[in-house]
This record gives C-alpha cells, structure tokens and sequence, in this order.
C-alpha cells in the first residue's frame, strides 16, 4: 500500500494534505523521514510515525456515540449539523457514517463505522439485532398497552407488522422497550398506536452491547472486537 493511501484512510488528511504534510517533515517511516508519496509500506511491519504518534493500520473503525438531541443521523446537511459534526481528528477525516438513524430530538446509542457490511448486517431486520430503548411516556403505561406492544402491531398504510417487541416495566411512565426492526419513527409509533406517547427517547443498547455509561451527551470512543461480537451474540 502506497504510505499516501495508508494515512489518507487512517484520517490523517487528504491525498494533497499528506503530501504536504510529508514535504515538511512532519511523516516518519522506520525511523526516517519520508518525503515521497508513492513509497510503498508494509501495514503488518512498518513504524508509520505522524507528528511523532504511530499509526496504527485498521481496515475498519467502529465508533459508539452517545447521541445528543439536535444532531441528525446522516453525513451531510445544508441546515442542521449531524452527527458526524462531533467527531474530531482523525475520526473526522475518515469518511465514517451511521449505522442506521435516530431521529433529531432522541439520544444514545449510535455506531459510527465506514464497514458497509456490519452496517447492513446491524440494520437489516431479517438478522434480528435487537435495540433497545429507555422511553419516558406522557402517561402511566398499564398491562393491556403492554400487551398490545408486545403482542405485534400492524401499520396497514406500510403493511408492515411489528414482531418481537419486548416491554419491561421501569416505573408508571418509564419503559425499556426492545424491538429488532428499525422503521420510521418506529418506537413512537407503536407508543401512539397504544394511545399513549413518547416523551423522552435514548438507545441505550445494540445487540448485547451496552451504552457505554463513561459516555456523556456528545461523547464518542472505539467499540473493541470483543464488544463488536456482543452485538451479535
């Protein structure tokens, strides 16, 4: 792998970034200085060194956000900031986007990766990940909503039908709610069709991997392998 590509995909900058960054000195390779671009570099043996901190070659990163309201689940927009609005160097240059989408104003729970594939996989109702939810509700929640909520519910418009739902009961207006599908403003959809609604909503976990408590509103870190498999366990 040519070492221009190498720190282009580690986030370090640009492909005309790099190249300046290696003009000034400021890229060691084993121990020297490399100023040439097309060097090539052996990512399982080489010492890449930026600014002096080495860098570590990773095919993928995989990102858990603790969501604040007023940022939007995508890449880019002309109005609102999004998630990726948080993240800073070198994240931020790493082309990363959501894996999936919670609305603007819920919290929590949010991977951020640049893995196609574990994003399909996470997102796809047909692999059954679960996600779960700690909802805050206008009214007290009683026994016959809940097993309405669990007992599946059919929107006729989309004809679609909400399967495996599970409810555990926290206080009179506090829920967990744990679904495996993830369509449009689902969550308070279902709480609506119940009569009742959402006044609060965070993720608070993915599979079986837990939100991070360390992490406040805002605050992001890497998921390490060993959690990577909990999602899907």
């Amino acid at each position: 792998m040519r070492i221009d590509r190498f720190l282009c995909h580690m986030g370090i900058g640009s492909r005309s970034e790099i190249k300046k960054y290696l003009k000034t000195c400021r890229v060691k390779l084993n121990g020297k200085f490399e100023k040439n671009s097309n060097t090539q570099v052996d990512i399982e043996k080489d010492e890449i060194l930026f600014d002096d901190e080495i860098v570590i070659y990773k095919e993928f990163t995989y990102l858990m956000l603790n969501k604040p309201k007023d940022f939007i689940s995508a890449t880019f927009d002309t109005k609102l900031p999004t998630v990726l609005d948080l993240l800073e160097f070198p994240y931020s240059n790493m082309e990363l986007f959501p894996v999936g989408r919670l609305d603007i104003d819920t919290t929590g729970f949010l991977i951020l990766t640049n893995d196609g594939k574990f994003s399909y996989n996470v997102t796809n109702p047909k692999k059954k990940v679960n996600k779960k939810y700690f909802v805050t509700l206008r009214d007290e929640i009683i026994s016959e909503q809940i097993e309405k909520l669990e007992n599946g519910i059919y929107f006729e418009k989309e004809d679609f039908t909400i399967e495996n739902a599970k409810v555990e009961k926290i206080s009179e207006k506090e829920i967990n709610l744990t679904i495996s599908e993830g369509k449009f403003h689902q969550v308070k959809r279902m709480l609506e069709y119940v009569e009742n609604e959402v006044v609060e909503l965070k993720r608070v976990c993915i599979g079986n991997l837990n939100l991070d408590d360390s992490l406040k509103l805002g605050e992001y870190r890497e998921i390490t392998n060993s959690e990577l498999e909990e999602i899907f366990r």
